[in-house]
Parts: C-alpha cells; structure tokens; sequence
C-alpha cells in the first residue's frame, strides 16, 4: 500500500482554499454580479483585499515553497476572516510556530483553569501571562505567599513583589537572590518579544527607580528559563516549606504560564494544610 506524503506547504494551500471559499463576496462588499461560478472569493480578490500581489498569493494556494511574513498572514487572517484556532492553525502551517498573542484580560482568563488549580488543594499552584502578573491562583498559594486579591494589579505582578515586597523577601531569606535572578531573567526573555511595547519600558523604568537591586540585575543580561526544580520558602508562621515546582503552557493559552508547587515531603504537606485551614 503507498504511504501518503504530507507537505506543510500543500496543507497551507488547501487550508487557504478551504478559507477562501467559504468568504460571500457580499461580506467584504464585492457584488456578486451574475457570471461569478467560483465558490467564495476569487484569488484576486483575496490578494487585492490583502494588499498583495495575485502571483504571490497564486503560489502559496499553489503548495509552493516560498516564505511569507507575519504582517502578509495577518492580512490574510482578515480578509479570510479567520477565528483564534485557525489563525494559529495558519502561522504553524506557514512558520512552524505559533503567531505572537494578543494579551488576555483577566476577566477572559478561562474558568476551567480556576478550577484545576482548586482541584490541587494542598499544592500552591499559579498562572501568570507573559508578563508575570498572576492571573489566578488556589487557596494554598494565598495561605503560603500571601492573599493576592487583596492586591493590586502592579502588585501582582511577579517581578514587582520579588523586588518591592518585604514579605517575599522575607519568606526567601538567604535564597532571595538567587529567585530574583531568576524572575528577572525570566522577565527579560518575554521582554525581547516585546520590546516595543510601551508597558514593558514604563515597568522597567518604574523598577530602576523603586530598587537598586533591580537596577543591578537588570545590567546583567541574564536570560533564563527554567521550568522545572526546587524551591524553600521560611514562612513566619509554618517555618521551612519545601516544594518541588513544575512550569508549563497552557495548550490553548501559550501566552499562559501554569506554575505548581508541590510538597516533597508530608511535613511540607501538612504545614500547608495547616496554613490554608488559618486562611
């Protein structure tokens, strides 16, 4: 039996033809007219609506491998008026990687994900965007670092807390450091995808002038990453906390960031409950 050959750029054209079709003419104000038998809009419609050339449209419906930009696909998601899932589907297809994202509100943040983290009772768990505001948060977390709701939106921004806050930086003791490294080479990786963007430049401005420190670790360049591994917390009520952490995107949300700690052992654990029964 012959194995079936898939080719990204064959897809992308079918997907685009598939797209095409479906658009009325009437909806982007073309008339019909009385002779017009293909389905949708023509080619030259679409390229004309995405202000590009017929021929260059002509070769990506043809499967051909050429490469295309991120403002030529976003036009395209327009006039094709495609939805989130398959403006994703789009930029996978043509870049092999996700579109940059729009930044989600909190009030748009997802039910679901309220009750996942509720459903890890006794493990601290938290989501922030890409710019590590915390956007929802269980019990457990609030009864270790503190009630966030009654917070800000500045104050829950995690960088802020790790170089404004006494309390974090008391609960991290002698390990306090070495998380603000941490979370500010973490920030500056989101940083470079968005660098542009006047809110990143106010909050950087906005730290240099509340920390030194900040200042400091800033001029450092450091950028990393790291998704996985321990963390001790010296709580002034339970004492020493230990947790091994876990980070991971949400497959829907990328710009979604899902943080769990969890006890390593059942003195942890207990301590926990403990502080979430006082909570």
């Amino acid at each position: 039996m012959e194995h079936i050959k898939f080719n990204r750029h064959i897809e992308l054209a079918q997907f685009l033809r598939s797209r095409r079709e479906r658009i009325s003419p009437e909806s982007v104000g073309i008339p019909r007219g009385n002779r017009r038998r293909t389905p949708g809009l023509r080619r030259g419609e679409v390229a004309m609506l995405a202000g590009m050339s017929l021929e260059w449209y002509t070769y990506l419906e043809q499967g051909r491998d050429i490469q295309v930009s991120s403002e030529v696909l976003e036009s395209l998601v327009r006039v094709l008026q495609l939805d989130h899932n398959e403006r994703r589907h789009l930029f996978i297809l043509a870049h092999r990687q996700n579109p940059p994202e729009e930044k989600q509100p909190l009030t748009l943040i997802n039910s679901s994900y309220q009750h996942f983290l509720n459903q890890l009772e006794y493990t601290p768990a938290y989501i922030i965007d890409e710019r590590m505001n915390v956007l929802a948060w269980n019990k457990a977390f609030s009864a270790v670092y503190g009630d966030y709701s009654e917070k800000k939106e500045r104050e829950r921004n995690l960088v802020w807390v790790t170089f404004t806050s006494p309390y974090f930086r008391q609960i991290k003791g002698e390990h306090w450091e070495k998380t603000a490294l941490h979370c500010l080479a973490q920030f500056r990786a989101g940083y470079a995808k968005f660098l542009e963007e006047d809110w990143w430049a106010q909050q950087i401005s906005e730290l240099s002038e509340h920390s030194e420190e900040f200042n400091i670790l800033w001029k450092q360049q450091e950028i990393i990453y790291a998704p996985e591994g321990n963390k001790i917390i010296n709580h002034p009520i339970a004492g020493i906390l230990k947790f091994e952490y876990l980070a991971f995107q949400a497959v829907n949300s990328p710009e979604l960031q899902v943080n769990i700690n969890t006890p390593v052992n059942l003195e942890t654990e207990g301590k926990v409950k403990m502080l979430s029964s006082l909570f």
